[in-house]
């Protein structure tokens, strides 16, 4: 999903202890569609509580919280608001694709292929209202704050950072950068000693490509964005290449004539996204007994396992110093 940059973009690899002490504003929804795929059983199936209620995103939200809080960062999740009418298109695609794959994985099922039921059942993964507000309080309970973006998530976080309540933005997305995100880490949730924890500063991208945030921009609407698809046969490198021989404007024109979308408009979403400035952050204290309650008794999950991971939310290392200075 997203812009396709990864061809020309070069990340430099960090560890955890880079992000110690630090604050991330870390894209929710994009978030929550990576736990709904990847936490499943062996034959697609999500995690269900006895009811048969999703549980998968409140596993992921429990213990890669509970893991980042112990390495001494703190995370704000950002929620996704109105989406713009430019964007309904790759949605009802997004949604032909899953319900599609929901189809096969269930056909896969009955026919007792496991690792085809899988494949497919991890596309067609769907955020519902309940998955949402689950989300919602179960960070609360965590005493991890959130916001809620007036637009898209992605535009919000980077406006956490530009507002120095965040210090990068952790998303899978490129289009962090096209938002004008100062700092992007992807591959938060994968341990860094397998070296696969991703920074990029937009200032050195931009410098290393010689191209301006508004080239970039126009890079990312000619190779394709959420807001409307790009121009045939333009990828990231024919894009940056169209960008040094100062022929984007061209190409824009072109694509403007094959699309129903104002690019403009599009350009404009990016560089001045409205997004939500009357917010609070602050991390409170766990509410462990609170989040047993939830976990244990409400959804089925193992008490001792809820326990040990909530517990790291209140007890650091001595070298990594106290929780505590985090609570205002």
């Amino acid at each position: 999903m997203g812009v396709k940059l990864k061809d020309i973009v070069e990340p430099k690899k960090i560890d955890f202890k880079d992000l110690e002490g630090r604050a991330v504003s870390i894209d929710a929804f994009n978030t929550l569609y990576q736990f709904l795929s990847t936490i499943r059983q062996r034959d697609g199936r999500p995690l269900t509580n006895e009811n048969g209620n999703i549980t998968s995103h409140l596993s992921g939200i429990l213990y890669r919280n509970s893991s980042m809080v112990e390495k001494d960062i703190k995370p704000i999740y950002v929620f996704d608001g109105q989406s713009s009418e430019l964007k309904s298109d790759t949605q009802s695609k997004r949604r032909e694709v899953r319900n599609e794959a929901e189809k096969i994985y269930k056909e896969a099922l009955k026919q007792g292929d496991t690792e085809k039921a899988r494949k497919f059942a991890m596309r067609s993964s769907k955020l519902s209202a309940e998955i949402i507000e689950s989300s919602k309080k179960l960070l609360t309970l965590m005493g991890i704050p959130y916001v809620e973006a007036k637009g898209e998530g992605e535009a919000q976080a980077a406006y956490l950072v530009a507002n120095g309540d965040a210090y990068a933005v952790a998303s899978q997305d490129y289009d962090c950068l096209l938002f004008g995100a100062k700092r992007v880490v992807r591959n938060l949730a994968v341990n860094s000693n397998l070296g696969n924890l991703e920074y990029y500063e937009l200032n050195k991208v931009l410098k290393e490509l010689d191209v301006t945030r508004e080239e970039l921009i126009d890079m990312g609407i000619l190779i394709g964005t959420d807001f409307c698809e790009g121009l045939k046969g333009i990828g990231a490198k024919t894009a940056l290449k169209l960008a040094h021989k100062g022929q984007l404007k061209e190409k824009m024109a072109e694509l403007q004539e094959q699309s129903t979308h104002d690019l403009d408009e599009i350009r404009e979403l990016f560089l001045n996204h409205d997004v939500n400035t009357d917010y609070k952050i602050k991390w409170e204290k766990p509410k462990q007994d609170k989040i047993i309650e939830f976990l244990c008794y409400e959804h089925g999950f193992s008490e001792d396992r809820v326990v040990k991971a909530s517990d790291k939310l209140k007890n650091l290392s001595s070298s990594q110093g106290s929780l505590d200075a985090w609570f205002y």
